[in-house]
């Protein structure tokens, strides 16, 4: 493990002013055949033999078993949304209906992690997420019961308000004990990259799986797959508590002791959103999250359009599919240029893939649009994770990947909502032009917060340290 420029290990989830330096300093005029001695050396080494930067960062202790919960615990987030659309629209004959529904669920766990996520960096993951995750299980249990019912419309919203909010961010908490477990910026890379795959896996197998439920069992069997997902996980993942990150206690405004200590009860530590270009970010992933639920909810229209309306869930999986591809391709190589050009290239590219969704005009057209639109989703998600990492300070960690998350779902929810309504009226055409609205806006703000996203707390960390 690199030691700090004090001597001293360096601080979890913080990048080492020593390995900082390098990455500026040294990386930008090696040879093709030398890379940066990460070893808190000062020299270049010569190339090793290449490896599987996968399995290197899997053999981290307790990685692989905190990172394979954590992907159970997260299987809902594919499965959710067009599990309720399925259920609701199937029970109650309405896609606006089940736009809302799924809107509601939705919002009510982006409106909600934040703060959760805020409490678990200062309680533990285990302490906040333990009783959540039973009231998450049963608030979704009620859902699925009422919709099998055809109870009243305003306890489905009641039900899965409840369900979505109680849900927690397992990604952010994973992600959060990646940044605990490898103070090496490269190996947290990958990590990341690893994750955003893993999402990837979650939506290739998510959507399928409960389209071939709800059509071919009953149209709950979905959510009730979802259930059982989000229950084991959740409970598998904070069951494990050596690989836990452990509470932040950060100096703030709080009553001092008589030895000038601040106690972790009294401190008060800013929110995460006050940090500069968190705001912009925040923004920029709303938009995306446009584009991903005005997408489930006209896939789900146009293959009931086409007499095919078990095909909608492999529609997604090809979708996601095209991300898990660039994804992975993209976390085995470590990058030079900055990381903010990256997510506004990424950015560009992915509202250029929603604009193919006009010449889709039959499935197997669609499926090929889908496959090529998703290459920009991963790499954009793993360098705006990235870019949080960058910005905010390692007590903020948690809350910081939340807020992300929760514009991601605030926008999941505006999107599947506006394309529920646009496929009542016009059709699945509909619903993809709210796609390609998101993916303009996306550019649009994501140019506008250049100057906001170029800052680099870790610059900031070395100036403090020299």
């Amino acid at each position: 493990m690199a030691q700090s420029s004090t001597g001293g290990p360096p601080e979890p989830g913080r990048p080492d002013a020593t390995l900082v330096t390098l990455d500026r300093a040294q990386i930008g005029r090696r040879g093709p055949d030398q890379v940066p001695d990460w070893d808190g050396g000062t020299g270049i080494s010569p190339r090793r033999t290449r490896r599987n930067p996968y399995a290197e960062v899997l053999r981290t202790p307790g990685a692989a078993k905190f990172s394979a919960a954590a992907l159970l615990a997260r299987m809902p987030m594919a499965m959710l949304g067009i599990g309720t659309v399925l259920m609701v629209e199937r029970f109650y004959d309405s896609y606006a209906l089940a736009g809302r529904v799924s809107a509601a669920l939705i919002l009510a766990q982006a409106i909600c992690s934040p703060p959760l996520a805020r409490l678990v960096d200062r309680k533990g993951q285990r302490r906040v997420m333990l009783p959540l995750i039973l009231v998450a299980a049963v608030s979704l249990s009620g859902l699925i019961l009422i919709g099998n019912a055809r109870g009243p419309e305003w306890l489905l919203y009641v039900f899965a308000a409840l369900a979505g909010g109680s849900a927690g961010s397992f990604g952010s908490m994973v992600r959060a004990r990646w940044s605990y477990a490898l103070p090496d910026p490269r190996k947290l890379h990958t990590a990341y990259s690893l994750e955003s795959a893993l999402d990837e896996v979650v939506f290739v197998v998510g959507p399928a799986a409960v389209t071939i439920l709800a059509t071919s069992v009953t149209p709950s069997a979905g959510l009730v797959v979802s259930l059982v997902g989000a229950f084991v996980g959740g409970l598998w993942f904070v069951s494990q508590r050596a690989t836990e990150p452990p509470v932040a206690v950060t100096a703030g405004t709080g009553d001092r002791g008589t030895d000038g200590a601040v106690s972790a009860t009294a401190a008060r530590v800013p929110t995460a959103m006050r940090t500069p270009g968190m705001l912009a970010l925040v923004i920029v992933f709303v938009a995306m999250g446009v584009i991903f639920g005005a997408t489930d909810v006209a896939t789900v229209a146009f293959a009931d359009e086409h007499g095919m309306p078990g095909i909608s869930g492999v529609l997604l999986a090809v979708f996601a599919c095209g991300s898990l591809v660039s994804g992975l391709a993209y976390g085995a190589r470590h990058w030079v240029s900055p990381l903010w050009q990256r997510f506004v290239i990424g950015m560009v590219a992915l509202a250029l893939g929603t604009a193919l969704f006009s010449l889709a005009h039959s499935v197997p057209v669609l499926a090929a649009v889908m496959f090529v639109a998703g290459f920009a989703i991963a790499p954009t998600l793993i360098n705006g994770n990235a870019l949080v990492q960058r910005l905010v300070a390692p007590s903020q960690l948690t809350e910081g990947l939340a807020w992300v998350g929760t514009a991601l779902g605030v926008g999941v929810s505006i999107g599947a909502s506006l394309a529920g309504m646009r496929v009542e009226t016009v059709g699945a055409a509909g619903g993809y032009h709210v796609v390609m609205a998101g993916g303009a806006l996306a550019v649009v703000v994501s140019a506008l917060s250049i100057r906001s996203l170029r800052r680099d707390r870790a610059v900031d960390v070395v100036a403090e340290d020299a």
